[in-house]
């Protein structure tokens, strides 16, 4: 699916920090709300070709998350967070760790922005902060753009639902 909305990353070299822009032809408060609620993060979030199951997904100020992505062939890849701030519907602030990873500690503060915009529109800012520009730069390298790339196509899609 092609959209208009076309997903902007921005990576500055030497940098520990990752930002997404992303526009969607949605009111503010039904994107925040694909963002927190469970029974929709599960229909559009990661790859396409990949299923979601949540284990836990308790997205309000001190509860956390974990859920598994599982591709065609069966591999499993975990994903477990703590969520900092939830602020309806202007921000959710969480951390990220992929748990397949050789060594455990890879951990993201992730911020999530959610900016009103004219004619019902939204634009979502994510700042993801890594502890080393290494573990930044390997999160670039996994693909990870693409991922979010193809799970906001399908937000747009459940989005006009």
């Amino acid at each position: 699916m092609t959209t208009k909305n076309q997903l902007k990353v921005v990576a500055e070299p030497g940098k520990q920090d990752i930002y997404m822009y992303r526009e969607f032809d949605a009111p503010r408060e039904m994107v925040f709300k694909a963002f927190i609620e469970p029974d929709l993060v599960v229909q559009w979030l990661g790859p396409k070709n990949m299923k979601m199951r949540i284990e836990k997904y308790d997205m309000r100020t001190g509860g956390s998350y974990r859920y598994i992505h599982a591709d065609e062939k069966g591999n499993e890849y975990a994903f477990n967070g703590v969520v900092h701030e939830v602020s309806a519907p202007e921000r959710a602030i969480q951390t990220f760790e992929f748990e397949g990873l050789p060594e455990r500690g890879h951990v993201s503060l992730d911020t999530a922005l959610f900016e009103v915009l004219p004619g019902n529109r939204t634009r979502v800012t994510m700042q993801s902060v890594f502890r080393t520009v290494a573990a930044r730069d390997g999160m670039v390298q996994s693909g990870m753009e693409r991922g979010v790339r193809e799970g906001f196509e399908r937000l747009d899609a459940l989005l006009v639902k």
